[in-house]
């Protein structure tokens, strides 16, 4: 699993920081998080391949995380693209998309699929032949959703020199990986568990910006192996945080300690802050394994 941090701040783009994107790489398959002013520029300067982004999926309707779509979507039509974008957002996004491209004569050239939400509680909102992502609810000034991304358990792993004391032919190794026992010519049955290992386990990703907080959510997120959380201010400026529906570095940490994840990432920081590194030292006293969100920033879990 690798994600790519592209924009990690709150509120207005600035010369050295964007606002929230990222992609996340989970099973081969590529997922577009956001797309917040500059997120194109970013890919590039990433070297992701725009032809491998299939599905996007915005948070909420706040132009920090989404005014860098319809531009998206516009490159694409202009690099001829022709492969399905399939868009995952809040009601209301199908609205906006499709009236800028309207106005401006864009009509893309490619099918463009919106897939708009409005449900309250957690739901599956798509599932491919390696993973499945669901929506977290949140708590925001808008309408706003978290995703969680579980990748689906892998085969099994065949013990190679456990298998070749028995005349098993090739062709039925892809079933014993199944959790298939294998049958001898003679009738004589070998059980899987004798052949095989467990899969490694799976690996998930919970992003969760922006929300005030909200410790009901970490029974959806238990021992998720990464957790993006939203940490606009530090404790200093907590006060803030209710009033605009945000969390602080601590409040992410103890959500994260709650749900027992692997790892936290902080993200989503207010711009007010000259140095991010206070964020990481408020969240280890509550929650030990942090890492900071950094623009360009490429993070790998296995």
């Amino acid at each position: 699993m690798k994600l790519t941090i592209l924009g990690c701040y709150a509120a207005t783009p600035r010369t050295l920081t964007n606002p929230t994107s990222q992609v996340l790489e989970l099973n081969n398959e590529l997922f577009l998080i956001d797309c917040g002013e500059g997120t194109q520029v970013e890919l590039r300067r990433n070297k992701v391949k725009f032809s491998k982004i299939k599905h996007v999926f915005i948070s909420h309707l706040h132009g920090d995380h989404f005014f860098g779509l319809i531009g998206l979507i516009s490159t694409f039509m202009l690099l001829g693209r022709e492969t399905e974008l399939h868009i995952y957002g809040p009601k209301g996004i199908k609205e906006i998309i499709t009236l800028q491209l309207k106005m401006s004569k864009s009509w893309t050239s490619y099918p463009l699929y919106f897939h708009e939400l409005t449900g309250r509680e957690p739901e599956v909102i798509l599932e491919t032949k390696k993973v499945t992502v669901e929506t977290i609810p949140l708590d925001h000034r808008v309408y706003t959703n978290g995703f969680l991304f579980r990748e689906k358990p892998g085969d099994r792993k065949l013990l190679m020199e456990e298998v070749e004391k028995y005349p098993i032919d090739v062709a039925y190794y892809r079933g014993i990986k199944k959790g298939k026992d294998a049958v001898l010519d003679d009738g004589t049955v070998i059980p899987n568990e004798l052949l095989t290992a467990d899969p490694e386990p799976p690996l998930s990703y919970a992003f969760c910006s922006d929300t005030a907080y909200k410790p009901e959510i970490a029974s959806q997120l238990k021992n998720v192996s990464v957790l993006y959380h939203e940490a606009t201010f530090l404790e200093e400026h907590a006060y803030l945080a209710a009033p605009t529906k945000h969390s602080t570095a601590k409040e992410a940490a103890a959500i994260a300690r709650s749900a027992s994840v692997s790892k936290l990432i902080l993200g989503h920081f207010s711009t007010r802050y000259d140095s991010i590194l206070p964020f990481k030292e408020e969240a280890k006293e509550i929650f030990p394994e942090v890492e900071l969100a950094e623009d360009g920033k490429n993070f790998s879990f296995y």
